[in-house]
């Protein structure tokens, strides 16, 4: 029997990277997959590449009101709502998107440290609340908040992303303390460096330098996103049925080194 035999799973940041992996693992075993994200063209082509049922549900999450609509369409479409994986995030990436957004704090402007507050734990707070109102009904689900490594240390620059995943990361404690009381495990996968189109391009050279790849993992490589996903497969599945306000480290050794 596949380990999700009969859920529903609700993912986030479906369109690529960790959110992509974690559907299609998700769909083959045997959950039907309700993929998040912000890009049509990108959750199409996850689910089309599915082994198994799944929909795209397109909204910004980190506007009021998207995440209520995207619950109640993975309910309309499934009728319940068992798992939440949620990883859509800003990293990296954003920078050339947004210039300001990843730099260190004394050079981030207040209109930058609020946009990637508000795409990384408002979004987080906003999806994290309309999931434990759906559960709360049920009686029971499980939810995987993605964070970073980047939350347990200090790091040189992106400290409004890295303050951001810290939230997340606390959030957590606080939703696992308050509702397995309504049957909800809440626990979180704190990811390493990943080879994801979000950090690439940032982790690339530091990677290819032996002097500073070892400093980033005792692994000396990055993680896959398939290697993420199967850390919150475990977290989401009934495997883990006494596993609640868990950090997970999937990182190569990094924190072990902080």
């Amino acid at each position: 029997m596949a380990r999700l035999d009969g859920k529903v799973a609700m993912i986030t940041g479906a369109g690529s990277g960790l959110g992509r992996a974690c559907m299609e693992l998700f769909a083959r075993e045997g959950a039907k997959v309700v993929g998040v994200g912000r890009t049509r063209a990108s959750l199409d082509a996850t689910v089309a590449g599915l082994e198994g049922e799944g929909i795209a549900v397109v909204a910004d999450l980190s506007q009021d009101g998207a995440a209520d609509q995207a619950v109640a369409a993975a309910v309309a479409e499934y009728g319940r709502l068992d798992i939440l994986v949620h990883s859509a995030a800003v990293g990296y990436s954003w920078e050339a998107v947004s210039p300001g957004t990843m730099g260190p704090m004394a050079e981030t402007r207040l209109d930058k440290w609020r946009e990637v507050m508000g795409l990384n734990l408002d979004a987080a707070f906003m999806i994290a609340a309309a999931t434990v109102r759906q559960m709360r009904q049920q009686r029971g689900g499980s939810i995987v908040m993605v964070g970073s490594a980047a939350a347990l240390g200090g790091v040189p620059d992106a400290h409004a992303y890295a303050v951001a995943k810290a939230g997340v990361h606390n959030l957590v404690k606080h939703m696992a303390v308050t509702h397995v009381q309504d049957g909800i495990r809440t626990n979180c996968l704190s990811a390493g460096p990943i080879d994801t189109p979000m950090t690439a391009e940032a982790l690339k050279p530091l990677f290819d330098d032996p002097a500073t790849s070892q400093m980033l993992s005792p692994m000396a490589r990055v993680g896959t996103p398939l290697e993420m996903a199967y850390g919150c497969l475990y977290l989401a599945s009934d495997e883990a049925s006494y596993t609640n306000g868990a950090i997970l480290n999937v990182d190569g050794g990094l924190t072990a080194r902080l």
